[in-house]
């Protein structure tokens, strides 16, 4: 997965390509897909939700620029994939899934690997989460109509965002970063992402 998919499309960030030779892939999808596992496709990890395809996932992590020591809120945990990424590299990852069937299924997952350093809340993570703020970096694994205020205040001064932003039907791949109240916004390429329920996101 690494060589084919990742390395030959240029991703070039060692911290990414190391954790994901090293997070298993498939303990992340259903057992009925666990042979397309690492393959380069989005798979179905059940409530309508997809665990992104590697290239994707690769390209998003890279892009938060990490050196491994960061303070990083994930909206949306998912399979708890990302989360297992972000931890690998040495980031304290907070989490936050809606669904209550994803969030109990993830958080399992993750003791189960041995995967501690991280914090999994059950809510809404379209609002983020104040009371931990400030992060060093945000990513969001759903898209996003648009790039809610409060999100981009939870970051520390030079601190990025990465969200998919765009319509449902498709999005555009954004980075945002804060220097000094000012925003700085890089379009990152086409994506489509499902999207993110929640009072600052879409609505059911």
């Amino acid at each position: 997965m690494v060589e084919h998919h990742l390395r030959r499309r240029d991703i070039r960030d060692e911290r990414v390509l190391a954790a994901m030779l090293v997070v298993p892939r498939h303990e992340f999808v259903p057992e009925e897909w666990r042979r397309q596992a690492y393959a380069d496709s989005p798979l179905p990890i059940g409530e309508g939700q997809t665990i992104s395809q590697p290239f994707i996932v690769a390209l998003m992590t890279a892009a938060l620029g990490l050196e491994g020591e960061e303070r990083v809120l994930e909206l949306g945990t998912g399979s708890g994939y990302q989360t297992a990424l972000l931890a690998e590299i040495g980031c304290e990852v907070w989490s936050i899934e809606r669904s209550s069937v994803l969030f109990r299924a993830a958080r399992d997952r993750l003791r189960g690997l041995g995967i501690a350093s991280v914090h999994l809340i059950e809510g809404d993570g379209t609002l983020g989460l104040p009371e931990e703020a400030p992060f060093d970096r945000i990513l969001a694994t759903g898209s996003l109509p648009a790039i809610p205020e409060r999100l981009l205040d939870q970051l520390v001064d030079g601190g990025r965002l990465v969200a998919p932003v765009g319509r449902r039907t498709g999005q555009h791949l954004l980075r945002v970063t804060v220097d000094r109240g000012h925003l700085t916004e890089e379009d990152l390429g086409l994506c489509r992402f499902v999207p993110l329920i929640g009072e600052a996101g879409w609505s059911a």
